[in-house]
């Protein structure tokens, strides 16, 4: 099913996440960090995909200092208006997280978020919002050991072109995966990749080899698949492992 995937943990998680509030304002570690700090863990590399947000809406990604010892201090000071980048976002955006990057969630946002299957987060600030009359933990240490200074954008390889039943979006292929849009209107074949693929579907129905997938949706398309026959008027996001 899974083609032989040479590992012993199933490598990607697909979430949608539904923020009603703004998230914590997070890093997260590369894998050579991790398996020495976090008792072999992976690291965590992730991206969204924003499928709706309210309008004016933003995400925080990245930050201002110009190196690693500003970075530092204007943690270590509070300095957060100063320190934190934001961007505006739209439904449709796309934006790759390497581990390093500081990156948060904003009210209003709900994404399709593709990760390494790891779940080891650094929280930087909080907002000093409190749980149980407590200040939530942070782990600013890890989170300065973490985060890459200066910031750098994260390069995307995307590309879009018209194919035979739709539209094909290519947001990126980093390390760890590669995501994919089809907007399919009418009967499109691909052959999917040599492990297995992912599949969300964002808006619409139709079929896939014959089963019948609708928004909401999420399916695997085993290794053993190869050739898939998608069909009907349907937007899916498809994250496979590399």
């Amino acid at each position: 099913m899974f083609g032989n995937y040479p590992s012993e943990k199933y490598p990607l998680l697909v979430k949608i996440i539904d923020a009603d509030k703004d998230l914590s304002i997070q890093v997260h570690p590369d894998d050579d960090y991790a398996r020495i700090h976090e008792n072999g863990s992976m690291g965590k590399m992730e991206c969204w995909y924003v499928l709706d947000c309210k309008d004016g809406a933003e995400i925080v990604i990245g930050h201002h200092a110009k190196n690693h010892r500003e970075m530092e201090k204007m943690i270590r000071e509070y300095c957060w208006d100063d320190l934190i980048r934001t961007e505006p976002i739209r439904p449709g955006s796309f934006l790759q997280i390497e581990p390093g990057c500081l990156h948060a969630i904003k009210e209003g946002t709900l994404i399709l978020e593709t990760q390494q299957s790891s779940d080891i987060t650094y929280r930087v600030y909080d907002y000093d919002r409190k749980e149980n009359g407590k200040l939530r933990p942070l782990h600013v240490e890890k989170s300065i050991d973490t985060i890459a200074a200066p910031y750098r954008k994260a390069d995307c390889d995307t590309y879009m072109e018209e194919v035979q039943g739709g539209k094909h979006i290519h947001f990126i292929t980093c390390s760890h995966y590669s995501v994919d849009r089809y907007e399919i209107k009418g009967v499109y074949e691909k052959e999917f990749s040599r492990f297995f693929t992912n599949v969300s579907v964002i808006s619409g129905s139709g079929h896939i080899n014959g089963e019948k997938v609708e928004k909401g949706g999420h399916v695997i398309i085993p290794a053993s698949s190869r050739f898939c026959v998608m069909e009907g008027e349907m937007d899916i996001i498809c994250s496979s492992p590399l």
